[in-house]
């Protein structure tokens, strides 16, 4: 039998001793191995939103890494909120991407209390220890109760900061009772409160920024009530962050045209320093158009019109933002809603 070349035999030889090598060694994954665990999520509350569920809130836990994931058990608790004599094991019902900080736990049992932890988990699997216990009873269940609470009246904002802004309104009505008051941004529910508070305070937001709010109540059904009218808040500047670039004033208009509807926008411009050459506009959270000015860009009030062949009563959210002379985009205007009509 013809023997292979010598140079071939010994080049398949060094691979072959090389490989269980760079195994025993890891190799770059296992060069940085991440063995530490996520701090422990903070400030967990639990709040009842109807008979047969739980709004669970926290504050961000931090890793070395990334905190991918919380996981979120639920026990069964004493009445008087402390552990059940013969407890349940607490059970793991939810996991949600760690970009978020609150979930609704259902399925729940009308009448009774529970206890609820929150872990923090990264990439590698690592978890957090448990977080502080937190309990909420469910109400009763429903009597018939077929109506949706009244919308929350008159919202405002108090106590503005550049990173926190607390918000207040009315009280809401209920054939049976409210159980709980949410706050929306931009149609995403973000905060929730008891039904017996009518004020919010919000933390995390970004100074000198435009947010849009709005409240709905919600009652022992899991019926939620209309928006409350909305709340634009401008947060306040943070020393030595740069000016606001968000319009202001967004103003809109339906008109019925053809067949199709004609959504008017009017809006004041950033100061910006330069000439603002185009706009983004979003349609329900997504870039539908750029507003290019044709000739010279308009000083002080500008306006477009956005024409949409839908049927008469569907809504849609509009917001936009503009570019800035240094050819980056600056922040989003208030959000307002249209409903086609007219």
């Amino acid at each position: 039998m013809q023997r292979p070349p010598t140079h071939v035999t010994l080049a398949c030889a060094a691979a072959l001793l090389l490989t269980p090598i760079a195994t025993a060694c890891g190799g770059p994954a296992g060069a940085h191995a991440d063995t530490r665990k996520p701090t422990v999520p903070r400030d967990v509350t639990a709040q009842a939103g109807s008979a047969t569920s739980v709004h669970v809130m926290w504050d961000a836990a931090t890793d070395d890494k990334a905190v991918t994931a919380y996981e979120i058990y639920r026990a069964t608790a004493a009445a008087d909120g402390t552990t059940a004599a013969t407890p349940a094991p607490a059970a793991k019902v939810k996991t949600i991407p760690g970009s978020k900080h609150m979930t609704d736990v259902e399925g729940l049992t009308a009448s009774t209390a529970y206890t609820f932890t929150v872990r923090a988990r990264d990439a590698a699997g690592n978890l957090s220890a448990p977080s502080a216990a937190v309990t909420a009873t469910t109400p009763d269940a429903p009597r018939d109760d077929r109506a949706a609470p009244t919308a929350p009246t008159a919202p405002r904002a108090t106590g503005v900061g550049p990173r926190t802004a607390t918000l207040t309104w009315g009280r809401s009505t209920d054939d049976v009772g409210v159980t709980a008051y949410d706050v929306y941004q931009e149609d995403v529910r973000i905060h929730s409160v008891p039904g017996t508070r009518t004020t919010a305070t919000l933390a995390g937001l970004r100074p000198g920024t435009v947010y849009s709010f709005t409240v709905r109540a919600r009652d022992a059904a899991d019926t939620s009530s209309p928006d409350s009218a909305v709340l634009d808040v401008t947060t306040e500047s943070a020393t030595g962050a740069p000016a606001a670039t968000a319009p202001t004033g967004l103003r809109t208009t339906v008109r019925a045209e053809g067949g199709a509807f004609v959504v008017g926008l009017s809006w004041d411009q950033p100061e910006t320093g330069g000439t603002i050459p185009a706009y983004e506009l979003y349609l329900d959270g997504k870039p539908t158009t750029t507003i290019v000015w044709g000739g010279t860009p308009p000083k002080g009030r500008a306006g477009y019109e956005l024409t949409l062949t839908e049927p008469a009563g569907a809504r849609h959210s509009v917001k936009l933002r503009a570019k800035l002379p240094d050819g980056t985009w600056g922040d989003f205007s208030a959000q307002r809603t249209v409903e086609l009509k007219g």
